[in-house]
């Protein structure tokens, strides 16, 4: 079945060094439409630089404001410790980006990662990005956050804001919810592109347990763990959280030489106060 939909462009912009962030958004922007394009009858559209064509005649950052920001309705910053590359009339790129985008009255939306520095870091780029922080807080209302998993649902939130905002899409023959908890558990891995403090690139394999709520109502106190494991491999599955109708959660894991890929995993949740668990083969 076809149907039409309104299209929001959202830029994801950063300095290289907050690889996590940039995905985050990414996963954000993909489970928000997977939930919500069809019966809001919007689809939001990433804009990334990484998917500008090279072009030679003018300086870089103009040709990623002329092919990514000029199309924007919308803007997701993220930092970590570096500022970025000073382009002509900006201290980085991103700052570039973001003045621009709050000149020409777009949603504008900030984040500083609270995570711990890398050894190697910048201490130039860290004091240059310390400086711009705290002259934004005098004119902006910017937000942190810990982990991937935060980034995720905070630009989520800010995905409906935007939406509410700037008074676009609307119901569209809701499809009926499933009901009850309906969870789908699946495990996958990714290649990660990434800069070290040398700006070299290099790629790393990132893993997963991916759990998401296809039911209609919210999985609350949810936790997952490697099930053939003692000790748990997920990144902050043992924290409890709340997984909503609709919604993926995304649980990272390392694995260690003696590791080997798991192959099921225990989720446990709380159903309209009944607890629940069940194992599930990966």
């Amino acid at each position: 079945m076809t149907s039409s939909a309104t299209v929001l462009y959202v830029m994801i912009a950063s300095p290289g060094d907050v690889s996590d962030g940039r995905e985050a958004a990414l996963r954000a922007i993909s489970s928000w439409n997977e939930s919500n394009a069809r019966t809001r009858s919007v689809v939001v559209v990433p804009l990334r630089w990484e998917s500008v064509v090279p072009q030679a005649g003018d300086h870089p950052q103009a040709i990623i404001n002329a092919a990514l920001l000029d199309n924007a309705d919308a803007l997701v910053g993220i930092f970590g410790s570096r500022i970025g590359t000073a382009t002509p009339t900006a201290i980085s790129g991103t700052v570039e980006e973001i003045d621009r985008a709050v000149a020409d009255g777009k949603r504008v939306h900030l984040w500083f990662s609270t995570a711990p520095h890398p050894n190697d870091v910048d201490i130039e780029q860290l004091a240059a990005l310390r400086q711009f922080r705290d002259d934004l807080a005098r004119r902006s209302l910017y937000g942190t956050y810990a982990n991937a998993d935060e980034l995720i649902a905070k630009v989520w939130a800010a995905i409906d804001s935007d939406i509410e905002a700037l008074g676009i899409g609307g119901p569209l023959d809701p499809a009926p919810a499933l009901a009850g908890v309906k969870l789908i558990v699946q495990s996958g891995s990714e290649n990660i592109p990434e800069q070290d403090s040398r700006g070299r690139l290099k790629t790393r394999v990132r893993r997963f347990i991916d759990v998401k709520n296809e039911g209609g109502i919210d999985a609350e106190s949810l936790t997952a763990r490697a099930g053939d494991r003692q000790a748990n491999l997920l990144y902050e599955g043992d924290r409890p959280r709340t997984l909503h109708a609709g919604q993926l959660q995304r649980f990272r894991y390392d694995l260690s030489i003696a590791d080997g890929v798991p192959t099921n995993v225990l989720v446990k949740w709380t159903e309209e106060g009944e607890p629940r668990e069940r194992l599930f083969d990966v």
